[in-house]
């Protein structure tokens, strides 16, 4: 069921129940009106025949002359005065008030639950030829009952309209609502199709206008996460066609040429009139110089020691790599064994995370010391930093290189967290925390 059918469903029960529970209490205040008005009419009645007549047993009374005159009275309305002969005749007496029409006439459901049993009134009177009689007040509550029908139609139409107009006013209020709700849904079908640049416009609702702020800053987040991701992906493509063709020139200019040059010098050999042992030390030197490229090809591709001898290994060996080439830089390793038994997804991660920091450091930091720590805290997460005594750079910029980048994805992947501080003139320290398995 829509959101539009749950509410006007809800504001119809609602109504409903408004309506029986208003007419429940128009219902009771009727029948409590009826009842007092009936009950203060026999009371009056039963007082002005105790006022005239305070001894009427004995007194003779001019029935002709007094009956009309009492039964005219306004208050006598809702009565129903009869005379009882002593032959047990009944003759009524009613006055000129105003009958109720057939077409006014409550129904008679009405009628029964506002009704209720009244007493009678009798009175026993002496005529002055000495005759009897019994005059009986009944009470006729139809007259009362006809006009609070017509108080509880007024106010059964009062709530009607109330609802009426309770029902318009809330299918207005949610026709905006939910034409706000479906802007914001097509905005949000468009942003999933990949479309970041799609903005949400303002909305007079301020809940409206904070959720379409908030997607619309949502939004632009994606916007730059995709172009970052977009622009890593390239980069790093360039950096694979790269790698290939510095492979391909190495294999060409070192192992193609020294490949050729043994195949030259063994052809010689063959010749009886060689020098061996020349051709023999220059074939061995080349095979060395073979051995040192290619080692140093596969320390690019993949080092070997990490997979032999472990990551605390493998890190030494960076450092003393980096020492050797860069005798200026001094570089401190704090490395736990523990991190020895990690998998191998996570040791080449940190491997190739260290590689960056250190490549950087030697490429821009200008740094005179850089220390490397790693270690496994006790709360199951392996714990890297990596710091130096560089020249920093402002907080702002540090999220333009794309080295940067590269090591923030890699942790994301172990599902970690990579934190950057830096200051101009205070050097860098990166960390990763990353929750082991």
């Amino acid at each position: 069921m829509s959101l539009r059918s749950q509410i006007n469903a809800r504001i119809f029960l609602t109504s409903v129940a408004i309506l029986i529970l208003g007419g429940s209490v128009a219902v009771w205040q009727a029948r409590s009106a009826v009842s007092k008005e009936i009950d203060s009419s026999l009371n009056l009645a039963a007082q002005l025949i105790k006022l005239n007549f305070p001894q009427s047993q004995q007194s003779a009374v001019d029935v002709s002359a007094w009956l009309p005159r009492f039964v005219s009275l306004e208050q006598t309305r809702h009565l129903k005065i009869q005379l009882k002969e002593p032959t047990g005749e009944v003759v009524k007496f009613t006055a000129d008030h105003k009958r109720v029409a057939d077409a006014e006439m409550p129904p008679r459901w009405f009628i029964g639950l506002v009704s209720s049993q009244y007493p009678d009134v009798e009175q026993q009177l002496t005529t002055a030829d000495g005759k009897q009689l019994t005059l009986i007040i009944e009470a006729d509550p139809l007259d009362e009952i006809t006009e609070v029908w017509a108080e509880s139609c007024v106010f059964f139409m009062s709530l009607l309209v109330m609802a009426l107009l309770t029902f318009v006013a809330v299918n207005l209020v949610f026709n905006k609502a939910l034409n706000a709700i479906a802007q914001i849904v097509d905005g949000l079908k468009t942003i999933e199709q990949g479309d970041y640049q799609q903005k949400l416009p303002d909305f007079k609702t301020q809940e409206y206008d904070h959720i379409a702020k908030a997607i619309n800053h949502m939004t632009a987040v994606l916007d730059a996460a995709h172009q970052e991701n977009s622009a890593l992906t390239l980069h790093s493509l360039e950096i694979q066609e790269e790698e290939r063709q510095h492979l391909s020139q190495e294999l060409h200019d070192e192992l193609g040429q020294s490949l050729t040059a043994i195949k030259v010098m063994a052809v010689t050999a063959k010749n009886q009139n060689a020098d061996t042992e020349q051709l023999t030390d220059a074939i061995i030197g080349i095979c060395d110089h073979l051995i040192t490229v290619v080692r140093s090809m596969m320390r690019n591709l993949h080092p070997l020691v990490l997979t032999e001898l472990g990551l605390k290994a493998t890190l030494e060996d960076l450092l003393n790599h980096w020492a050797g080439r860069n005798p200026e830089l001094v570089l401190t390793l704090y490395c736990a064994d523990e991190v020895d038994s990690l998998e191998q997804k996570i040791t080449i991660q940190i491997f190739r995370i260290v590689q960056e920091c250190i490549t950087n450091i030697v490429r821009h930091a200008q740094a005179t010391k850089a220390t490397i720590t790693l270690g496994i805290a006790p709360a199951n997460l392996l714990q890297l930093q990596v710091s130096d005594n560089g020249r920093g750079c402002e907080q702002a910029t540090i999220t333009t290189g794309f080295g940067l980048l590269g090591m923030r994805e890699r942790v994301n992947s172990l599902g970690g967290v990579l934190t950057i501080q830096t200051r101009p003139g205070q050097g860098m320290s990166i960390s990763a925390s990353i929750p082991l398995p």
